[in-house]
């Protein structure tokens, strides 16, 4: 066993199974000596991993201890905390704010230049930007639902999720229309 590796899979370089018995893994060695030797054109080097293989799986001791060997459990990994200040870590909610804002602002900027370049052609940007919008109200949505899921079940802010829901949908609505009085006045 000393000149065998652990590591290595001599069961699947033999093509038998690990309960397979000596008669058949002599088998199947046979089968692969005749096929990879050197002096019937095949590689020396799987030649030698053959014969690795049939010298540790061929002998019952040496077989019980590559068994063994390959039996032990691995170290496994251990993942400790990350080390980090309490200052560093990111405030989810505000990333989420902002992600929702630059949306909106990207998405209006975008439809302001097509209304006032009053060029026909550009209706698909003018669909990207509405797009962007209203992925940006999407987000803006989701940090709502998210800000509601980090409160406690007994606070009041939950509630008063129907009134939430209107107030931010007053909120889209209301700008909504400001943004068409805007175009409008292009």
């Amino acid at each position: 066993m000393k000149d065998s590796e652990p590591d290595k899979d001599y069961y699947s370089v033999l093509g038998a199974g690990r309960d397979a018995p000596r008669e058949e893994i002599e088998r199947r060695y046979k089968r692969l000596a005749r096929r990879h030797h050197p002096d019937r054109g095949g590689d020396e080097e799987e030649m030698k991993t053959i014969n690795e293989a049939w010298r540790v799986l061929g002998n019952a001791d040496s077989r019980r201890a590559y068994d063994r060997a390959r039996a032990r459990p691995r170290e496994t990994y251990r993942p400790h905390a990350p080390v980090t200040s309490p200052s560093a870590k990111a405030d989810p909610l505000s990333g989420r704010i902002v992600g929702a804002m630059l949306c909106v602002f990207v998405g209006l900027v975008l439809l302001f230049l097509v209304r006032a370049q009053y060029v026909v052609f550009l209706w698909p940007l003018a669909l990207l930007a509405l797009g962007i919008v209203g992925f940006g109200v999407l987000m803006a949505h989701g940090a709502l639902l998210f800000a509601r899921e980090q409160v406690a079940p007994a606070h009041p802010m939950r509630r008063l999720v129907w009134a939430q829901e209107v107030l931010f949908w007053s909120c889209v609505g209301a700008g909504g229309y400001g943004v068409y009085l805007a175009l409008t006045a292009v």
